[in-house]
C-alpha cells in the first residue's frame, strides 16, 4: 500500500484490517452471487433427482418384465420337461411291455418245443 509506512506498527495494523475488509466484501460477493443462484441450483438438484428417480422406475419395471418373462420360460420349459419325462415313461412302459410279451412268446415256444419231445418220446416208447 503506498503510502503505508511498513515499519510502523499502527500502519501494519491498518493495512491488515483493510486487507480482511476486502477480503470480507469480496466473501460476501460470492455468497450474494450464490444466493442468488441458488433457485436455479435448486432447480437443477430437483430436476436431476426427478430424471433420476424416473430412471431407476423404468429400470425396476424393466427388471419385473424380465422377472415375469424368466417366470413364464421357466414354467414352459418345466412343462416340456415334465412331457418328455412323461413321453420316456411311457415309451420305457411300452419296451417293458413288448419285452415281456416277447419273453413270453419265447416261453410259450420253448414249452411247445418241449411238449413236442415228450410227445414223441411217449410215442417211441409204446
Amino acid at each position: 500500500m503506498r503510502g503505508s509506512n511498513p515499519d510502523k506498527f499502527a500502519d501494519r495494523q491498518q493495512d491488515a484490517a483493510k486487507a480482511r475488509a476486502a477480503m470480507l466484501e469480496k466473501a460476501r460477493a460470492k455468497m450474494a452471487e450464490v444466493a442468488a443462484k441458488r433457485p436455479e441450483l435448486e432447480a437443477e438438484r430437483a430436476k436431476l433427482n426427478a430424471e433420476r428417480e424416473a430412471r431407476q422406475a423404468q429400470r425396476k419395471i424393466e427388471k419385473e418384465a424380465a422377472a415375469k418373462r424368466e417366470a413364464v420360460d421357466r414354467a414352459a420349459r418345466e412343462a416340456a420337461r415334465a412331457e418328455e419325462e412323461k413321453m420316456a415313461i411311457a415309451e420305457r412302459e411300452a419296451k417293458a411291455k413288448e419285452e415281456k410279451a416277447k419273453l413270453a412268446r419265447l416261453l410259450e415256444e420253448q414249452k411247445a418245443a418241449r411238449d413236442a419231445r415228450y410227445a414223441a418220446r411217449k410215442k417211441r416208447s409204446k
